[in-house]
């Protein structure tokens, strides 16, 4: 079986010089970027919150997913490398392999947050932030998604 980087790498790459956005936050975003080469930055509110250079990283999958604007910008730290993927809802779909590495990318960053959480919270146990804190825990902890319309695409992983 094809890792996700070996299935990614029959696609077309595109090439950005340091310093250029090639996400930014609240725009349009109908694509999915895979890095392949280089290194970049994830900017939320111009405050950089991730730096990687990780092959296989995915920039643009939350405004895949949740159907919406960028979330955050990325902007290259030096040259970089990356496949495009247009049209990623059918790309995922048809590749359990790359659906698999997105959740598993997604579930390491949700577990580093909740790590990051208790560790706050264990920090200012004793202080009037400790019920802010709590509050954020629980709505974080028991979130659960808005129901969207059904689509008319069956999702199955074999």
């Amino acid at each position: 079986m094809k890792t996700f980087l070996e299935i990614v790498s029959e696609r077309p790459t595109t090439t950005f010089e340091a310093g250029v956005f090639v996400l930014q936050q609240d725009e349009p975003c109908d694509q999915v970027l895979v890095l392949l080469e280089g290194e970049v930055e994830v900017l939320r509110d111009n405050l950089r919150v991730a730096r990687t250079a990780e092959a296989g990283a995915l920039f643009g999958e939350m405004s895949m997913l949740l159907g919406g604007f960028c979330t955050a910008s990325v902007r290259t730290v030096s040259a970089a490398r990356f496949v495009v993927i247009n049209d990623p809802k059918t790309f995922f779909a048809d590749s359990p392999v790359s659906c698999l590495h997105l959740a598993e990318l997604l579930a390491h960053r949700l577990d580093a947050l909740n790590r990051y959480l208790v560790d706050v919270k264990s920090q200012y146990e004793g202080h009037d932030h400790l019920g802010m804190i709590d509050s954020i825990l629980g709505v974080l902890m028991h979130r659960q998604p808005r129901p969207k319309q059904p689509t008319s695409r069956v999702f199955e992983l074999d």
